[in-house]
């Protein structure tokens, strides 16, 4: 009889998490890049700039708690399918923080609260929209993951994704700068903000759970669910009862993801939300000047994330458990950074000097976060991997609200002394050193791949 052929629905389902990933940070990244821009307009502080990331942040990661949890009860389709409703309703609404603003200071002086500027706590409340909504999606795409590929296969399908960060933050650039030169910064954020639904519509076409996709043969389901049978035995907990957080934070496990998201989320918002606005202090570079360094610098990151996904097969492939086998490659790739230390010493020969070096840790962290994440699926079972994600999501935020407020402190600080590049030094060096000390840490919780039997 003849064999029928696997088919590869697979990687469908990759492309699908791979294009909101990019939504996802096309939509978080419009206001870092409008960042001079605005900030001329409305005369905000570094701290007042500082507060609206902050705040973003903040609500990503209590959300991130949360955002798990929803998806495992929900399920990952209407969970993404929520989530990103939410948050193109959140990035469109920046384009009208102004009267956001107005009508929420108004409430706010009433009661005695009335200290910020109208337009930080517009732009704060539809950060804080976006945030919330934005929490769901790595969660649902891990999930999505752990359901469409075998183990082997799940760091390399997270890089490709993750991936989608790298596309969004180069797309940014090339497009948020024009579109507010031409039409208006508002035009930016509506534009931008309705890509979102134009995915939804494939994601409603294209995605069941894998026992019900159509468009998956049998022998790929069972190439995607071969790695079962090399589980360890569990024991067997009702599917329908929630797992609660204090038990899963009484792995060590937990932690080690946790404290890995909490050291080096920080450097990627750093990165993300801050290098605009270096590029303007130290070499007056803004509005669309700004379009092919930051594009070079994050096409570089394509580089980290897809290899670094494929990097850990190196060393599975030798016989190391996935678990180890990241573990190794996450040692590599967290000496990558280290570079990012000569980036200011070496910063005034050119202006690309930095942006390369800046580029090579950027790279590193997209390697580090494909990783990181599947370091959760190979030891969780699968109904609990969306809200470990979210713990360690709700860390990784919380970092960022540190790296945020320590940078719009310390450049505010610097400025007055009238070097604000000290300022960006120092973060630098902290960016540099963050994944390292994430490994250690990590490393010491769980030395050895320690699957969870118990869920």
């Amino acid at each position: 009889m003849k064999e029928t052929k696997m088919s590869n629905y697979r990687w469908t389902i990759c492309a699908l998490l791979f294009f909101a990933t990019t939504v996802n940070y096309l939509d978080r990244q419009v206001l870092s890049l409008l960042h001079p821009m605005l900030e001329k307009e409305f005369n905000w502080t570094n701290s007042d700039y500082a507060n609206i990331t902050a705040a973003f942040q903040f609500v990503y990661a209590i959300s991130m708690l949360f955002a798990g949890r929803f998806v495992d009860r929900l399920g990952t389709k209407w969970g993404y399918t929520v989530a990103l409703i939410i948050w193109s309703i959140g990035a469109i609404m920046h384009a009208v923080a102004i009267p956001i603003g107005q009508g929420a200071t108004s409430v706010l002086t009433w009661i005695g609260l009335g200290a910020m500027p109208v337009s930080v706590v517009g732009f704060i409340i539809a950060r804080a929209v976006l945030a919330f909504g934005e929490s769901a999606n790595f969660p649902a795409a891990i999930k999505a993951t752990a359901e469409y590929f075998p183990k082997k296969e799940r760091s390399f399908a997270t890089g490709i994704f993750n991936s989608g960060a790298n596309v969004g933050a180069i797309l940014a650039p090339l497009t948020v700068p024009w579109i507010a030169t031409v039409w208006g910064w508002e035009a930016a954020f509506l534009i931008i903000g309705a890509v979102g639904f134009v995915w939804l519509a494939f994601w409603g076409i294209f995605y069941e759970k894998p026992e019900n996709q159509k468009r998956m043969c049998a022998n790929e389901l069972a190439y995607v669910n071969s790695d079962q049978n090399d589980e360890a035995p569990v024991e067997v907990i009702d599917e329908g009862k929630k797992v609660p957080w204090t038990k899963l934070l009484g792995y060590k496990q937990t932690w080690a993801f946790a404290f890995g998201k909490f050291m080096t989320d920080g450097v990627w918002w750093f990165f993300l939300f801050w290098l605009p606005s270096y590029l303007k202090v130290q070499y007056n570079l803004q509005g669309t000047d700004i379009m092919l360094p930051l594009t070079v610098l994050y096409s570089m990151t394509m580089i980290g994330s897809v290899g670094g996904g494929w990097f850990p097969m190196y060393f599975i492939n030798k016989g190391y458990s996935p678990y180890d086998g990241r573990m190794r490659a996450m040692f590599v790739i967290a000496l990558f950074p280290l570079l990012v230390l000569l980036a200011q010493p070496l910063g005034h020969y050119s202006y690309w000097i930095p942006v390369v070096l800046i580029g090579i840790g950027a790279s590193a962290h997209q390697a580090w976060s494909a990783n990181i994440f599947t370091t959760v699926s190979d030891m969780f079972p699968k109904k609990s991997i969306a809200s470990v994600i979210g713990i360690g999501g709700m860390a990784g935020g919380m970092g960022g609200v540190v790296m945020s407020k320590l940078g719009g402190a310390l450049f505010d600080h610097y400025k007055l002394l009238g070097h604000t590049q000290t300022g960006y030094t120092i973060m630098f060096a902290i960016c540099a050193v963050a994944y390292l000390l994430a490994w250690i840490v990590m490393k010491s919780l769980v030395p050895k791949y320690a699957p969870i039997t118990d869920l």
